[in-house]
């Protein structure tokens, strides 16, 4: 079955934008190279790919790291006032790119297009001797752009313009799967707007909406809908601030990335006891919730298959829904500024997003937001 015949099964109606998954996701960073030493050290990715000044690439270094289905792209420009320049000034390190797998790259570009996607990158033909890959993209919030990418008569590390990349410094893999959501936050009163703009640009669909009454703590609020394509591989959650008595998480995102953007990415285990054990042990530093969050677990989510004292010990939240449970944890900020982290997530059933943590994990955000002085 193919996977717009997969996608009409599971919406009940044609998808005229057939995905089949993440390709890779692209950070603007200030040093590549320091980047990559990082995510290959704490995160366990592997060297896979490198464009440069030695592959031709004259503006910019780029370096590919993979885990499993993963890939992150890691770009940092070699001059100073170019369009990744001025993006890293203005956001700090930060996704530019959620590029999407796909059969036909024109045909993606196409479709979105005509209904109202502005264009990024017109479709181009990329080749080398590994073969040929065709590309497109479009604009989304704030500075962001998804990437169309057709590689199935391709053979080679990554894209061309890009030679293989081999370390003798490879630390092992920590478990990390694949992308399971990625997660955008907006201005004031502009979900909605990009809600509209992915059902009606890209054929998604709501999958379940949070307000401010599902999303607050006693000082902040946000409210957040989840978009999901026709197949469900990929799932873009979208929040906005909501009135508070104090500056809301997704506020101080907004001041510190100087707008709307990707501010995290959640990636799925198959064990995230021993996951988050290996990535604490690499120094990776989550985000924590009172030990009284233990203390009513079980009566609140039932049985679960986890011992709970490696559960209390690393921070790992459990949630419910009627499919099975989930369980989660968050990282604190990878970067000075306070803005993109990521989430470890393991899905046991569960289909939903954890909404029974959603208190103890904002004030968890918002002790660490008074720490700097941005409460």
């Amino acid at each position: 079955m193919d996977t717009a015949t997969a996608n009409a099964v599971h919406t009940g109606t044609p998808d005229f934008l057939p995905l089949n998954g993440t390709d890779y996701i692209e950070f603007y960073v200030g040093n590549a190279r320091q980047a990559a030493h990082f995510y290959k050290t704490a995160f366990g990715f592997q060297s896979a790919a490198y464009a440069g000044p030695e592959t031709g690439v004259k503006d910019r270094v780029s370096y590919v790291l993979v885990q499993n289905k993963l890939r992150f792209v890691l770009t940092t420009p070699l001059k100073p006032g170019n369009e990744i320049a001025q993006h890293i000034d203005r956001h700090g390190d930060g996704v530019k790119v959620l590029a999407l797998w796909v059969d036909d790259a024109r045909a993606a570009f196409a479709a979105t297009v005509e209904r109202g996607a502005r264009p990024f990158l017109e479709p181009v033909v990329e080749k080398d001797g590994f073969g040929e890959v065709v590309r497109s993209g479009i604009h989304t919030y704030g500075d962001t752009v998804h990437i169309f990418v057709e590689r199935k008569n391709y053979k080679g590390p990554f894209l061309p313009g890009f030679r293989e990349w081999k370390t003798a410094y490879n630390p092992a893999p920590t478990g990390l799967q694949y992308v399971d959501h990625c997660v955008g936050n907006v201005g004031w009163n502009e979900m909605n707007t990009w809600v509209n703009f992915y059902a009606t640009t890209m054929g998604f669909h709501n999958l379940v909406s949070f307000d401010d009454k599902d999303i607050s703590t006693e000082y902040s609020a946000l409210m957040s809908k989840v978009m999901s394509n026709g197949n469900g591989r990929i799932k873009f959650p979208i929040n906005e601030p909501a009135e508070g008595k104090k500056k809301s998480q997704i506020e101080e995102y907004l001041d510190f990335y100087g707008g709307p953007g990707v501010q995290h990415v959640a990636i799925a285990t198959n064990d995230i006891i021993h996951t988050v054990s290996e990535l604490q042990r690499r120094g990776v530093e989550f985000l924590t919730v009172p030990g009284t969050y233990y203390d009513e677990l079980l009566d609140r989510v039932g049985k679960i298959d986890e011992d709970m004292a490696p559960l209390r010990e690393l921070g790992i939240l459990v949630d419910r829904d009627e499919e099975g449970y989930l369980l989660q944890i968050f990282t604190k900020p990878v970067q000075d500024r306070p803005t993109v982290f990521f989430e470890i997530i393991q899905r046991k059933g569960a289909k939903s997003f954890g909404k029974g943590n959603f208190k103890a994990l904002f004030e968890s955000i918002e002790r660490e937001q008074a720490l700097r002085g941005n409460l």
